[in-house]
């Protein structure tokens, strides 16, 4: 008896080793939601172009847009760059950003809780154009947004 017991439970091991469990996929990430880098840099250019055209913005934006109308597009695209590389990274794609800390960043330029919001509202509207849906917007907006802190005022 119990050599037929030790003989069955050997059968219904193998049998239940053997059986595989449905294999979950991975969500997908937030950079991938948000459509990859070819989204992600349209996004910016977008922002970047509203930021441009916002009143609130022309004095943090000021020495930008005069490189720019001089000829001198550097700047703007080292900021590009730098943009579509920090959104990458954060919400999960292949990007490095390796643009300055935030700190460092914005040390000296005493950024207002106002500037701070109107980039907020310029990201938004940019997001809004290229229908970003609100699960990834707000996604999106909560993790920069947790830079704050390390932008106004410093």
């Amino acid at each position: 008896m119990k050599k037929r017991i030790l003989v069955l439970s050997f059968a219904l091991i193998s049998v239940l080793s053997g059986c595989k469990k449905e294999e979950e996929t991975p969500a997908p990430s937030l950079y991938d939601r948000l459509g990859g880098v070819t989204a992600i840099s349209a996004v910016v250019d977008q922002f970047i172009a509203n930021v441009a055209a916002d009143p609130n913005m022309v004095r943090t934006f000021k020495p930008l847009l005069d490189d720019v109308g001089k000829g001198n597009t550097a700047r703007v695209t080292a900021l590009r760059n730098n943009l579509i590389d920090q959104i990458g990274q954060a919400s999960g794609g292949p990007q490095m950003y390796k643009g300055k800390d935030m700190v460092t960043a914005h040390a000296g330029m005493n950024i207002t809780e106002t500037e701070f919001n109107s980039l907020v509202n310029d990201l938004v509207l940019a997001l809004d154009k290229f229908k970003v849906p609100a699960t990834e917007k707000g996604e999106l907006l909560g993790v920069l947004g947790g830079l704050k802190g390390q932008i106004v005022g410093k």
